[in-house]
């Protein structure tokens, strides 16, 4: 299997080199040449685990790793002492309102964010791919997050041999819990930052680096390249594909539906990165019906699907599902190379628009394929707020702000769509400690103080579950990050941390 630029379709690269690289010289996304068709593998892998599952998907995309080398990345990742048990993952079905629906709960690893899933094995995909290479150069990690890909890169990362993690986030756009993650930070090769203004100003910034050649050249000079920890890095969206995989495997094997019955697939997303891997399962066989996109009040994705055009001219919202607060949602590139036949030089085009004006439209066609394959919808943070309370006083389960949107929005198509319901999986995506204050105001709102930990300690009364031990320890642990700069400032910063400025 070889990889390709959305951007450039002519490329051709070996998964290490694109693992190793994140993103194509020219700005493109790497994207598979091609996607195995697994329609008449999939009764075999009911007998997988989620490692051995992982395993067997990991082989079909990276061709040039040794099986003993996949092997070595999943067993290193996917442990009970990072989950908390055998499986990283956990299945829960809700029944209320004559609803089919599954959460798939990705939120069990040390960051408490299904971007653990992708994160805790990616520094052993980069660190073996660049082993192939032979280069001996350190890795350079830069990410921009929103909250939650910030922790978990840092944590993935944290004292790996041969790599370097600098997170950028936007000063005022994380919980206030997010931010206490990333700024307690321990190991010696991190550094966080802050940046005045939002996520898109964040990802904006660290995408300019990545193809500022002299920035590249001072790297190389001192033995080291950039890399990215992001989902525009393939080695990061792969294992994303996996866990819907097996979500859909797992509701066979239960009962909750046939092998080969359809399901529908619901994702609360800002980037597009995470229900961009549902899309691939679908492509390589997985039957799903519907993918069910669910945004906040920055609704730029629900507004594309259901136009075609794609405007990020609008106010943006702080919003109480700070994840998904984005603007530029990089991988619908990867999406929209797909549907418009691999058209690199028409892409290119969209992204060219949108970077000089804010704005694109893809054409009746295109529009129409997205229409075919995926709803889009919004939710307000009121009825986040009503979803969380609903779920608890109903069927007394506890869910984070963003899971509460993908419910909310799974609603609005059932009602939207007039669909009967069929078996769906609704991606939980954060544990819901992470956002204490916003959770217990859909609770109990006069119980709110202006302390995050007092906060999670009343929700902790409230509800009698207790919160992840990973949460709860932090308020003990010191500040080592306080940095803010401009976004204009970024490329400097990154010198610095690294020691090589001046």
């Amino acid at each position: 299997m070889r990889y390709k630029s959305t951007r450039n379709s002519q490329l051709r690269l070996e998964a290490s080199q694109v693992i190793s690289q994140g993103i194509s010289r020219e700005g493109g996304l790497f994207v598979p040449e091609s996607f195995p068709d697994l329609t008449s593998e999939l009764p075999s892998y009911l007998e997988l685990d989620y490692p051995a599952l992982a395993k067997a998907i990991f082989s079909k995309f990276l061709t040039d790793f040794h099986p003993e080398e996949i092997n070595a990345c999943v067993d290193r990742a996917y442990t009970s002492e990072k989950f908390g048990g055998p499986c990283p993952v956990r299945l829960v079905p809700l029944t209320g309102n004559g609803e089919k629906k599954t959460l798939l709960e990705l939120w069990h690893g040390p960051t408490c964010a299904f971007k653990d899933m992708a994160l805790q094995i990616l520094p052993h995909f980069l660190t073996t791919a660049l082993k192939k290479s032979g280069s001996g150069k350190k890795a350079v990690i830069l990410t921009a997050t929103s909250g939650d890909t910030g922790k978990a890169a840092l944590e993935g990362f944290k004292d790996v041999p041969g790599t370097h993690i600098l997170v950028f986030y936007p000063r005022d756009g994380v919980s206030p819990m997010q931010k206490r993650q990333m700024v307690t930070q321990e190991g010696d090769n991190v550094a966080v930052c802050a940046i005045e203004g939002n996520f898109d100003d964040a990802q904006s910034s660290v995408k300019r680096i990545f193809t500022d050649a002299a920035l590249q050249e001072r790297l190389a000079q001192h033995g080291m390249q950039f890399s990215s920890a992001n989902s525009i890095n393939w080695g990061r969206l792969l294992p994303q594909i996996v866990y819907y995989i097996y979500a859909y495997l797992e509701l066979v094997r239960t009962g909750g539906l046939s092998m080969g019955q359809p399901m529908d697939v619901v994702v609360p997303t800002g980037n597009f990165g995470n229900i961009l891997a549902a899309y691939y399962g679908r492509k390589m066989g997985l039957p799903i019906r519907k993918l069910i996109c669910a945004s906040n009040a920055n609704k730029v994705l629900t507004d594309f699907i259901r136009t075609g055009t794609y405007d990020r001219r609008r106010e943006f919202h702080a919003t109480a599902s700070p994840s998904m607060d984005i603007l530029i949602s990089s991988n619908l590139e990867r999406l929209l190379f797909d549907l418009c036949g691999e058209d690199s030089a028409m892409l290119a085009g969209w992204m060219q628009q949108l970077a000089e004006t804010g704005v694109y439209s893809v054409g009746d066609e295109v529009r129409e394929r997205i229409q075919q394959l995926f709803y889009g919808g919004f939710c307000g943070d009121g009825p986040t707020y009503q979803t969380i309370r609903e779920l608890w006083d109903q069927e007394r389960y506890l869910c984070d702000t963003h899971t509460a949107v993908a419910v909310d929005v799974y609603r609005q198509y059932l009602k939207d769509s007039n669909e009967q319901p069929i078996p769906t999986v609704i991606a939980s995506t954060a544990n819901p400690y992470k956002f204490s204050a916003s959770v217990l105001e859909a609770l109990q709102a006069d119980c709110i103080t202006g302390d995050d930990f007092s906060n999670l300690e009343a929700l902790e009364r409230l509800t009698g579950l207790r919160a992840p031990v990973q949460l709860r320890e932090l308020r003990d642990k010191p500040e080592r990050f306080f940095q803010v700069i401009s976004q204009e400032r970024t490329g400097e910063y990154v010198l610095e941390a690294l020691g090589i400025g001046g």
